[in-house]
């Protein structure tokens, strides 16, 4: 993508992480997944212009290009933009890599949200966890008890520990920073359009399964990573993190999720899954783990844990590797 070296482009991914680590998702400038959303939502109103009835396959069809014409526009306009500040200068395109690389991986991001459940939980406030749960959960959290509440956050960092981390780092390592944010288009695009109702069931065929795809090796990579971060944290269980993801993850309905909750579940040693309520709807999600004690709030910690020292791993693995390179 843009003409950097192994060297030039591990050391661009560890600083990165680190803008990550420290800045988060930051409230100025816009953040580019903001971009992406408004332009997938304009190419929804005219690839699906209101009442006009389309057949599935003409609904699938327009949606392989939506899915198409996000990825292609993001991947291109980024690769312009980083292409013109190293014209400038090389280390204005180093930098710009950096950032624009951070704004694709959520690590402080994940953790500030699944605080933001936790603290309401731990100081006895049921109702604002369950509006913060909201924020990160399609779920219907009105009817969530306190154990409802805090399984919602821990599968929302375990899952999101692949989309919102080893994924992004993947393609960044693979492709540089437009390589990342090709991703992150097309895991915006999952999230807004890839949902199997009646809406968007052949609408959002094409970007749910290029999500699937793409999130697939890293799915498996993250699995790894989670069962080594639990082997680093007092408490966890790395051998029952391996076994959960070879019991398990196979039970979730997605090709991919089920691997990394099913991971943190294990090295907990609680179970996730079970019942959720989706828009009045009742819904018997797969149980992933063994219930070796009943799930609760200080839970979220740990999986934040599980996340951060995750992070913590292939930072060190990106330094190791820019030094042999060198």
């Amino acid at each position: 993508m843009i003409f950097y070296s192994l060297q030039e482009i591990l050391l661009i991914v560890a600083a990165a992480i680190i803008i990550d680590w420290i800045v988060g998702d930051p409230k100025w400038p816009t953040h580019p997944v903001i971009y992406i959303g408004r332009f997938i939502r304009l190419l929804e109103a005219r690839l699906r212009p209101g009442g006009e009835s389309l057949a599935a396959r003409q609904l699938k069809r327009r949606g392989v290009v939506l899915t198409a014409v996000t990825t292609t526009v993001s991947l291109c306009i980024l690769w312009a933009v980083i292409m013109l500040g190293s014209m400038i200068h090389t280390w204005l395109g180093y930098a710009l890599s950096a950032w624009f690389i951070s704004t694709t991986i959520a690590v402080k991001g994940l953790k500030d949200a699944a605080m933001l459940v936790y603290r309401p939980l731990a100081a006895g406030n049921l109702e604002e966890a369950r509006k913060y749960a909201g924020y990160i959960v399609s779920r219907d959290t009105s009817v969530m008890d306190e154990r409802d509440t805090a399984r919602s956050a821990i599968e929302t960092v375990a899952e999101n520990t692949v989309d919102a981390f080893v994924s992004p780092i993947f393609y960044a390592l693979l492709g540089a920073a437009p390589l990342a944010m090709l991703y992150r288009s097309a895991n915006t695009l999952d999230s807004m359009v890839g949902y199997k109702n009646e809406n968007y069931i052949h609408f959002g065929w094409a970007s749910a399964r290029f999500d699937d795809v793409l999130n697939f090796i890293p799915a498996r990579l993250c699995g790894l990573l989670l069962t080594a971060a639990a082997w680093c944290i007092p408490g966890l269980s790395p051998l029952r993190a391996f076994r959960s993801i070879r019991e398990f993850a196979h039970r979730h309905p997605s090709p991919n999720s089920g691997i990394p909750e099913s991971a943190a579940a294990g090295a907990i040693g609680i179970e996730l899954g079970g019942r959720n309520v989706y828009f009045g709807t009742v819904s018997e999600r797969a149980r992933l783990g063994w219930p070796l004690r009943p799930l609760e709030r200080r839970d979220i910690l740990k999986t934040v844990q599980l996340l951060y020292v995750t992070s913590a791993i292939v930072f060190m693995g990106v330094l190791i590797g820019w030094l042999f390179v060198r």
